[in-house]
């Protein structure tokens, strides 16, 4: 985010300066025009001294030159960032980049549990479960995906941040029903996932909600895929969406997309059992995982979650 943030002045002041990139390279006596797009557009760690070149030639001073600085200072400190995760694979560090400053994260699941939420045992199910997709994946993929433990550990240390910080993000997920069904593992493993969001769900800054499979959204509404919204400490950061895919995450900050998903998130919280709902049923399904191996109670007989069939009886007694 400080990179994107970054990159954004620069290009702005670039442009106030009535200045082309031709023309700053040029003058800089830079080897690559791409040096300079690559800054402004977030994509590499930005070099203090390139910066403060850019600074002089567009004339910036006083306060808003000190807290370029700073971003820039910010930006290209990523080894002591990656300090704080012992483990941290390139995939998973996409995702631990958005969550780093983090003041609000929203996300909707709609297949699994999202990774922030997931015990070690579901987590390495899921992984292992993608392995016969490896020869199909990118280098970096196929890595994570033939060393299950280091992707294991790497969702366990981005746990840290929404667990262990003196001041957490707010963190509210809407996770549908079918990502805790008999599908998603063994028994042990489900159950030893819904005992986890229910302590989860106790935390202050954490809201969870369950979307029964049968639930209405907004004017039947189908959602698509999943995506996470990030809103960041510092109010100058752009608010920031993630689009899920299989392999790789669109990444946008256009404030009409980040409109739209907003209202998409509102619609799936209405949806979705309440947060107290939420949390019985969670109790109640652990309950019910049966511990015959390989076998599941839960997502048996009536697929109307236990709130949801109270709520029809009472109904129906009216």
């Amino acid at each position: 985010m400080r990179r994107r943030r970054l990159g954004a002045e620069l290009r702005r002041l670039r442009e106030s300066a009535r200045l082309t990139g031709d023309q700053v390279i040029e003058q800089i006596g830079w080897a690559s025009a791409s040096k300079l797009s690559r800054l402004e557009n977030g994509r590499s760690r930005p070099d203090p001294q390139d910066v403060m070149v850019l600074l002089e030639l567009y004339g910036v001073t006083g306060p808003l030159r000190e807290d370029l600085a700073n971003i820039t200072r910010e930006a290209g400190d990523v080894r002591s960032w990656l300090r704080s995760y012992p483990v941290m694979t390139p995939r998973q560090r996409s995702f631990a980049e958005f969550e780093a400053g983090c003041a609000d994260i929203r996300e909707y699941s709609p297949v699994v549990v999202p990774g922030l939420l997931q015990t070690r045992e579901y987590a390495r199910t899921r992984i292992i479960s993608f392995r016969p997709l490896g020869n199909h994946s990118t280098d970096a993929e196929k890595s994570d995906v033939e060393d299950p433990e280091t992707e294991v550990e790497a969702r366990m240390a981005r746990q840290a941040r929404l667990i262990h910080e003196t001041h957490p993000p707010r963190y509210s997920a809407v996770i549908e029903e079918a990502s805790l069904s008999r599908r998603a593992g063994s028994p042990e493993v489900v159950r030893g996932q819904l005992n986890q969001l229910c302590k989860l769900a106790a935390l202050p800054n954490v809201t969870l909600q369950v979307l029964p499979s049968q639930a209405r959204i907004a004017n039947w509404y189908l959602p698509h895929t999943g995506f996470s919204l990030y809103r960041f400490a510092d109010p100058q950061d752009p608010e920031t969406l993630a689009i899920e895919g299989h392999l790789t995450n669109q990444v946008l900050t256009d404030r009409d997309e980040l409109d739209r998903y907003t209202v998409v998130f509102d619609w799936l919280q209405s949806a979705a059992l309440t947060a107290e709902d939420t949390l019985t049923w969670l109790a109640d399904a652990a309950g019910r995982v049966s511990s015959e191996p390989g076998r599941s109670s839960l997502g048996r007989g009536s697929t109307t979650p236990p709130i949801q069939r109270r709520r029809t009886e009472r109904l129906t007694d009216q």
